[in-house]
């Protein structure tokens, strides 16, 4: 039976994940405030390398904050998970094409598969949210908006691709704040990458995101762009390893561990 979290934000780590454990589904933007949230890309034992030097090479938008053992579905960063369930959904990949959005990945699980757990932007909304920085997304209960930039990451051995973003518009007088407030955060993407125009990387229509929902900005809010952990499914698009599993974009892993 799916538990009912009756206020999201304040819902702790092993509540929410028994909750996707139980059949829910939403995005996790502004749930559990006050802890990380992890974004997953699982791959096998023999590309695993290659994806962990891809992470090294390009810190920006695949800030690691665990890699498990092969055919390992733990990790000590939510204490009692698995990863194979307690997302509320999930993306499984064959050759690069996308085959499952499934909600439990038990089915396709193979004991060779190593887990990357990836910093996710998520995690400092709720220090925006504190610095009276507004979230347009989370106001109207969307998920954040993503885009695949036309700026490729530093390839590594047989993983190669484009960077994504995830944008949030913000007043023009609170940017500095949105700067300062992430940059503290480097585990978790940092300070953004890129602020207005967004042809500056390759985007040509912000209401048409290949993730996510179309942005709801104020009248003079700005466009700021962060590296976003999506960038891994790219890869994969681009790299095509046998199998992966990642989460759906903006669905991540809430972790047991303090935001800060």
């Amino acid at each position: 039976m799916t538990a009912i979290i009756a206020n999201p934000a304040a819902a702790v780590p092993g509540d929410a994940r028994a909750s996707f454990r139980g059949g829910y589904c939403a995005p996790t933007s502004g749930w559990s405030n006050g802890y990380a949230q992890a974004n997953l890309v699982t791959v096998p034992r023999d590309w695993a390398y290659d994806v962990l030097l891809f992470c090294q090479r390009n810190p920006k938008p695949c800030p690691v904050l665990d890699v498990t053992d092969p055919g390992a579905a733990s990790t000590p960063l939510a204490g009692g998970c698995d990863l194979r369930t307690d997302l509320p959904r999930y993306r499984v990949w064959h050759d690069g094409v996308l085959t499952a959005e499934p909600a439990d990945v038990r089915d396709y699980w193979q004991e060779d598969l190593v887990c990357f757990l990836i910093g996710c932007s998520f995690t400092f909304e709720g220090a925006l949210s504190d610095a009276g920085v507004p979230l347009r997304h989370v106001q109207a209960q969307r998920n954040v908006p993503m885009y695949l930039t036309s700026l490729p990451c530093r390839p590594a051995g047989r993983v190669r691709g484009q960077l994504v973003v995830s944008m949030r518009p913000i007043p023009p007088g609170l940017i500095a704040t949105a700067v300062a407030v992430t940059a503290a955060m480097p585990a978790v993407h940092g300070a953004p990458v890129h602020i207005g125009d967004p042809e500056g990387l390759g985007i040509d229509d912000l209401q048409a995101p290949d993730f996510g929902d179309p942005p709801q900005p104020a009248p003079d809010d700005l466009p700021v762009f962060w590296a976003c952990g999506v960038t891994p499914q790219a890869a994969v698009v681009t790299s095509k390893p046998p199998l992966a599993i990642t989460h759906a974009p903006g669905h991540m892993l809430i972790t047991d561990i303090p935001d800060r």
